[in-house]
């Protein structure tokens, strides 16, 4: 199952300003979300929606595109992140697009897109204010070091393997998850890669590292892994459905949350040797997870933005 590239839209939108009045979160299609700061948190999903909240998820507004957009189909946004000045952000979607902000999300203009259209990012991830990696279907990766102002395709894998997600530890290793079982790890901010051995052929939809050593790797069929040494050994962590886990967070309390499609939903607080379901009310599909300065959960799927309570 290929999840995030078969989210094909055909409607129209435009973005209103961000004068526009914030309101609750509409109930669309989101598919990702990233703190910009402390206080702030950008969501992006279906028909190129940003919406910005600075009151903890409470209200949203509309973020606006520089010049303003136009009316007509847009992109599927399905990845955000922001750099650690908070200020410097970059969202990616499908028609080989990357968007990107210089104000905290408040506003967003366009930063790359290829020709090809049919290219699809699927996350995205600033290792500082100038050097971010994009990656996405059939092995996609772009870079750029110089924050935004050129990109260079990276060919990092042989094979045309889609790459949902990117993501990096304390020490700063980056790891990839994919397609067929792809783990992959690079120790040296992506400039080189090497694979993991992997417990599974199947689609992972990420890697999450708790700290230097012990990584959690979940994906397709409820498949979740648990490894004590950074991806040397795994160990299967039994959950009671057979669900795709899209998403997986560990909180400062150090519990883990994953959850993904058909209500699944587990938490684990020991160190993700064990998951149990958590019987909290939640959507049909969970696509991301971020822990609000309140301890409460967001979780963002095809309800929008839900606030779960505190585990």
């Amino acid at each position: 199952m290929r999840l995030k590239t078969l989210i094909v839209f055909s409607f129209f939108f435009t973005v209103s300003a961000f004068s526009t009045p914030a309101e609750p979160a509409p109930k669309m299609l989101l598919l990702a979300g990233a703190l910009a700061g402390t206080d702030a948190i950008v969501a992006v999903g279906e028909r190129g929606t940003i919406l910005r909240s600075s009151d903890s998820a409470h209200t949203w507004q509309p973020a606006a595109t520089v010049p303003a957009a136009p009316f007509g189909p847009t992109a599927t946004l399905t990845g955000v992140t922001f750099a650690p000045d908070a200020q410097h952000g970059w969202a990616v979607g499908h028609d080989a697009l990357i968007l990107a902000t210089t104000d905290a999300g408040h506003t967003w203009q366009k930063s790359w897109q290829g020709e090809n259209l049919s290219d699809s990012f699927l996350d995205v991830l600033a290792l500082d204010a100038r050097h971010v990696l994009a990656v996405g279907a059939y092995g996609l990766c772009l870079e750029t070091t110089d924050a935004g102002h050129t990109w260079q395709r990276r060919k990092i894998i042989d094979s045309d393997y889609h790459l949902n997600r990117i993501t990096r530890g304390p020490t700063g290793t980056l790891y990839l998850a994919g397609e067929h079982g792809t783990l992959l790890r690079s120790r040296d901010a992506g400039a080189k890669w090497t694979s993991i051995d992997s417990p599974y052929d199947g689609s992972f939809y990420g890697i999450l590292p708790l700290d230097a050593h012990t990584l959690v790797a979940h994906g397709l069929r409820g498949r979740v892994y648990r490894s004590p040494d950074d991806g040397d050994t795994w160990q299967l962590v039994a959950v009671d459905q057979r669900a795709l886990i899209a998403a997986a967070t560990q909180l400062k309390n150090r519990t883990l949350l994953l959850a993904g499609q058909a209500r699944a939903l587990y938490l684990s607080r020991d160190y993700a040797r064990t998951a149990v379901a958590w019987p909290a009310p939640i959507a049909p599909a969970i696509s991301a997870l971020l822990e609000l300065p309140s301890g409460e959960i967001l979780a963002l799927g095809e309800a929008g933005a839900s606030i779960l309570p505190k585990p």
